[in-house]
């Protein structure tokens, strides 16, 4: 089963997956699809709050940062990594239960992009929001950082995260029921 959208002006078929017994996600992976990525990070720059650094979390969200980053001209952006790799000093870290992963998972930041951070206005991206855990999981970063979360992003909001405010996306994404049919 496939769910089709339009996103970004392209159309996709995203598998249907099942979350419960009782419910299904449309998977929307960005990763390889060039094409899509390029199309998503220029119509959410036209959106874009003024800022001085992205953030997003590891992993489906790098390739959007990344291109963000790209077309608006920066040098850096920042991620959120799920572990602690050796070249990280000072790490500060927050905890994440996100829909699409089945154990509490750790976000990291390290010191020396904290440091960059402190008083800065930070943007977080994300490929797909649902009930916005990791969104929080980053936002409690940027904020142990010093940054001021200055807007939060997405290319697809799902299921709830369409009725936030605080959340500037290109699409909705339904949820559906066991049969495929949307919610």
């Amino acid at each position: 089963m496939y769910y089709k959208m339009n996103i970004a002006g392209l159309d996709r078929e995203l598998p249907l997956c099942p979350l419960t017994d009782e419910l299904k996600i449309a998977a929307f992976v960005i990763f390889g699809d060039c094409e899509l990525t390029t199309a998503c990070a220029a119509e959410l720059l036209k959106r874009a709050p003024e800022y001085d650094y992205i953030i997003t979390a590891e992993s489906k969200g790098i390739p959007l940062a990344h291109e963000m980053a790209r077309q608006h001209g920066d040098s850096t952006y920042f991620l959120a990594r799920k572990s602690v790799k050796l070249y990280m000093r000072d790490v500060i870290s927050n905890q994440v239960n996100s829909i699409t992963t089945t154990n509490t998972q750790t976000l990291y930041l390290d010191g020396t992009h904290a440091a960059q951070m402190k008083g800065k206005r930070i943007l977080i991206v994300d490929d797909v929001v649902s009930r916005g855990d990791s969104l929080r999981a980053i936002e409690a970063l940027v904020e142990k950082a010093g940054g001021i979360v200055c807007g939060r992003m997405t290319i697809l909001a799902e299921g709830d995260a369409q009725n936030r405010d605080d959340i500037i996306y290109l699409e909705k994404l339904p949820l559906f029921t066991k049969d495929g049919q949307p919610i």
